[in-house]
């Protein structure tokens, strides 16, 4: 009897824990964060040769003369990283239509900093990496911002945070998504298949009708969506970007059901997923890196020297840079909670740009012959991890004040 008593109060203490955790604003970074660092640690240890087996196990699906056959890694960062992409697509519908974004004066200070943010970064890495044309083609890797680690770092600071700065920082990532998506759109592409091409087309009109129909399955859409992401693995176009299509049609009022949205539906669905495994099963593929023999000369190549100075120096300058002029050119203003020393943390906080950043590298530098790779990872991991603690500093100073 007491045996089974203790059980049954350990069962009571521990699932009230997890429930607990998984409720937390700051569950899904803290979980990504415990990832990367699980993928740091076996990629370091004697299980190294394990990891890059799982990584490299091919994965093959075939169906008649239509074979898709990659790497476990691909299959992660095409597939998995669709369905994160499907909610970006989501979140951003929901945004424009009724959200912050519906109004444009709330447009203006996070687009700007988001311009900033991307242009001023890339610039910053140009620098480092001018005339190797390989390494150059890893401009926009420091452009990205990562919100579920910027936002689960934010929450570390609780209630002192007011409203504005998270609605800031998540508008300011809405828009640097919409720019990560346009730059994977244009510069990261392989040769184009026409036909394939022909059928991601053919698919767009399709959802519009399916859409006008008022139609509210979720699997009408999803088997759409899946022969939209089969055309754009083959046509050359990043595969991911079929989630974000496909995201555009989704319903977001049902006009059968009063107050239902079908696209709040959806979006709340697949959150959990994506914060809890999507993300944390990307970051474990893609942060394992072997930090044997690094040293002065790996530190300061200028890959992984020009993502960490674009990450910590160059949002930081970017976004704070063009805010300030949008507000000295009175397009804009300081949002209501907001000084300039918080508006300047919440800068360097957006200087997190783990997955994105390790997403668009994957794109960048797969098909290059030299082991930029590594470089690259590096750069990410010591530029989000300084901006991650500069950030936090500074708005735990600042906020600690108001």
């Amino acid at each position: 009897m007491n045996k089974s008593a203790n059980q049954s109060a350990e069962h009571d203490f521990q699932l009230p824990f997890l429930t607990g955790f998984f409720k937390l604003e700051s569950a899904g970074g803290i979980l990504l964060m415990a990832t990367a660092v699980l993928a740091i640690i076996v990629a370091n240890s004697p299980f190294e040769p394990y990891y890059a087996l799982l990584l490299d196990t091919p994965v093959e699906v075939r169906i008649g003369a239509l074979e898709i056959a990659k790497p476990l890694l691909l299959w992660i960062n095409d597939g998995l990283m669709a369905i994160f992409f499907f909610l970006v697509g989501l979140e951003l519908k929901r945004e424009l239509v009724e959200g912050e974004l519906s109004d444009k004066r709330n447009i203006i200070l996070p687009g700007a900093g988001a311009i900033g943010g991307m242009l001023v970064p890339a610039l910053v890495y140009i620098y480092f990496n001018l005339g190797d044309d390989a390494a150059v083609s890893g401009w926009a890797i420091p452009a990205a911002t990562d919100i579920a680690f910027a936002l689960g770092i934010l929450s570390l600071l609780g209630k002192r945070v007011p409203t504005s700065i998270k609605v800031f920082l998540t508008s300011l990532a809405i828009f640097d998504d919409i720019g990560a998506i346009l730059v994977i759109a244009f510069f990261y592409t392989s040769k184009i298949s026409l036909t394939a091409l022909i059928v991601v087309a053919c698919c767009i009109p399709l959802l519009a009708f399916i859409n006008r129909r008022n139609v509210e399955s979720k699997t009408v859409y999803i088997i759409v969506g899946l022969v939209m992401w089969v055309a754009m693995l083959k046509s050359g176009v990043h595969a991911t970007l079929a989630g974000i299509l496909v995201a555009m049609f989704i319903p977001i009022a049902s006009k059968k059901t009063p107050g239902f949205s079908p696209l709040k539906d959806l979006e709340h669905d697949l959150h959990s997923a994506v914060a809890f495994i999507v993300l944390p099963v990307f970051a474990f593929a893609n942060a394992g890196i072997n930090l044997s023999g690094v040293g002065t000369e790996q530190l300061l190549h200028p890959v992984p020297l020009g993502i960490a100075a674009g990450l910590f120096i160059g949002k930081q300058i970017g976004i704070f840079g063009f805010c300030w002029l949008a507000i000295q050119l009175k397009l804009s203003s300081l949002p209501k909670g907001m000084n300039w020393s918080s508006l300047y943390g919440t800068a360097a906080l957006c200087g997190v740009g783990f997955t994105m950043s390790l997403f668009i590298g994957s794109l960048a530098f797969e098909e290059t012959a030299v082991n930029l790779l590594f470089d690259e990872r590096l750069g990410i991991i010591i530029g989000s991890l300084a901006s991650g603690v500069v950030g936090y500093l500074i708005l735990n100073a600042c906020l600690s004040k108001t």
